[in-house]
């Protein structure tokens, strides 16, 4: 804004000059200017350096402002003008090479594809769960939305990431794991028939608005399908008849406070413990992952934990767990 506001000075105090001084310049249609028009036409042509001629300065005090005046300005807006661009060209350069230096480091990032709500609540569980926000990329159509995630310290990428060309701009054969959340089906199943192709080996999570497309899209390679509007429909359901479950679930969706499911690697001194034994130290165990294969609590194919077991566990958030330990003090 700062330097739109001094080109458009000097345009202006060269023309307000120069009309001032109007009976000292010469058109070559008419013997001296007569609008104020004629007064910008000449200020723009001169201090661009185009110069076309056709209005000169003829009287001595004419030649002495445009030679005090109006050179100067000339000058200004010049280096007003190509110093912008030199910038605007030097960052794209830096932004290039900081990317190019990104994609060539970078490995078992998170790819997001789309950046609307979904996309938004997506990346913020993400970062509820210690991952960096260096680490997700988010890739979308919307240059807007784009510029939100890199503003929320994600990696973008502007593009259609049904194209494998976008895709391959987030180095997605080295990502770990992509989620897909655009606002249609059909996008979202391209998107992950492409996502897969290119790195068979990534977990791959998608949101389905309809019931009918959740089979597409596991055929298409995801590992996860979430189907968004039934889950939500049933979400409404069960807090109208059994509310204090829908609490809970309500509770286990919030970010900030209350309950969290989360997945971890059983730590050394859990080894050889029950699962039913973390409940003393506030942790639910839902489901033990041994070997690639889920054990579900109610399966009991799961005595105790051995070393390399993950578990699933429900337990309090961070800032509940402060919260009641300052209530407690």
């Amino acid at each position: 804004m700062v330097r739109i506001a001094i080109v458009l000075s000097c345009i202006v105090v060269t023309a307000f000059l120069v009309y001032l001084d109007r009976a000292g310049y010469r058109d070559n249609d008419k013997p001296s200017l007569s609008t104020l028009l004629d007064a910008f036409y000449y200020a723009t042509v001169t201090l661009s350096t185009t110069g076309y001629g056709d209005i000169t300065p003829v009287s001595e005090s004419a030649r002495l402002v445009n030679i005090v005046v109006i050179t100067p300005l000339r000058f200004l807006f010049l280096i007003v003008l190509v110093g912008t661009t030199i910038e605007a060209l030097t960052e794209r350069s830096r932004q290039q090479f900081r990317f190019s230096r990104w994609r060539r480091h970078v490995r078992k990032h998170t790819v997001v594809v789309g950046y609307g709500m979904k996309g938004r609540s997506a990346v913020s569980a993400l970062k509820d769960q210690g991952i960096s926000a260096e680490s997700i990329v988010v890739v979308d159509i919307n240059g807007g939305a784009v510029k939100a995630a890199t503003a929320d310290g994600c990696v973008g990428v502007v593009g259609d990431a049904r194209r494998e060309e976008v895709l391959r701009q987030t180095a997605i054969t080295g990502a770990r794991q992509v989620i897909v959340a655009t606002d249609s089906d059909d996008t979202s199943v391209l998107v992950t028939l492409t996502a897969r192709r290119l790195n068979p080996d990534a977990t791959i999570a998608a949101a389905a608005k309809e019931q009918q497309n959740i089979g597409v899209l596991r055929q298409g390679g995801a590992d996860v399908v979430i189907p968004t509007a039934e889950s939500a429909g049933r979400l409404l359901g069960l807090s109208i008849t059994a509310p204090r479950a829908g609490e809970l679930i309500e509770d286990l969706l919030e970010p900030v406070a209350g309950l969290q499911i989360s997945e971890r690697e059983v730590r050394p001194e859990d080894i050889g413990l029950s699962p039913a034994r973390l409940s003393a130290q506030g942790e639910i165990v839902l489901t033990v992952i041994r070997g690639g294969v889920s054990h579900r609590f109610d399966s009991g194919g799961v005595k105790v934990f051995q070393p390399g077991d993950r578990i699933v566990v429900i337990r309090a958030t961070e800032v509940a767990t402060r919260s009641a330990e300052a209530t407690a003090d």
